[in-house]
């Protein structure tokens, strides 16, 4: 059993020792996604992720992968791109149109986790200067992939990636992440693990070795301007 979060109430989460094993990280239900939810959320290391038929669901998986700003590193194939490539890396110019594409099925799949509340409570969240998204377009201006998130003070919490053609994920990340530490973040949440982040040194921790690197990171109060481009303008 897990428990029911009030809407009437201020948002309140369950001690994240609750969560399921199965399905992994399982812990509450119900409860709202306004700005208020979704920050006290985050800053437990908690985030939303269900479907349409469901009502809202709030995970805290273990192990959780995260990069550190002392694991960031890049590849010999990923500096190869960066200096060749002649895509054109922005932020916050798109974040709309980023989440939206985000929120497209992938090949083989029949829906989405983006649901059209999720994709608004968002778009609310980049209003409110927390939600960001990092947009990477072609040498003809066409936007051909990017990310979202949320940055709360010293942590980069990860939500989602596109990419409508070779690498644009990959360098859009390549670069935001650069920029990211070298403006203080601590860590970036990638929740799950996969191998796309993996190369770029993320790692999977314990939750409680997660959540003490997030009180800690979280605590800092980190305030940066974001660029209009992280690489030279299209």
């Amino acid at each position: 059993m897990i428990d029911w979060l009030q809407e009437d109430l201020p948002p309140y989460f369950p001690d994240t020792a609750l969560a399921q094993t199965d399905p992994n990280g399982l812990l509450a239900a119900g409860g709202l996604l306004t700005p208020a939810w979704l920050v006290a959320a985050y800053r437990r290391g908690i985030f939303p992720w269900y479907d349409d038929e469901s009502p809202i669901l709030w995970w805290s998986p273990a192990p959780r992968m995260i990069l550190k700003a002392s694991d960031f590193h890049l590849g010999r194939t990923v500096r190869k791109l960066l200096k060749k490539s002649d895509y054109k890396i922005s932020c916050d110019l798109a974040f709309n149109e980023i989440i939206y594409q985000c929120a497209q099925p992938r090949d083989g799949q029949d829906g989405t986790w983006i649901t059209d509340e999720m994709e608004q409570a968002y778009i609310r969240l980049h209003a409110n200067g927390i939600g960001h998204s990092v947009e990477c377009w072609s040498s003809k201006g066409e936007l051909i992939g990017g990310l979202y998130g949320l940055q709360i003070n010293g942590v980069f919490f990860g939500e989602s990636m596109f990419s409508l053609a070779s690498n644009a994920s990959k360098l859009s990340f390549a670069y935001f992440a650069q920029f990211l530490f070298d403006s203080g973040i601590k860590i970036i949440d990638c929740q799950m693990h996969s191998d796309h982040m993996a190369q770029f040194g993320a790692k999977e921790i314990e939750r409680h070795e997660f959540e003490n690197l997030l009180s800690s990171a979280i605590s800092d109060s980190l305030v940066f301007n974001y660029p209009a481009f992280l690489t030279d303008g299209v």
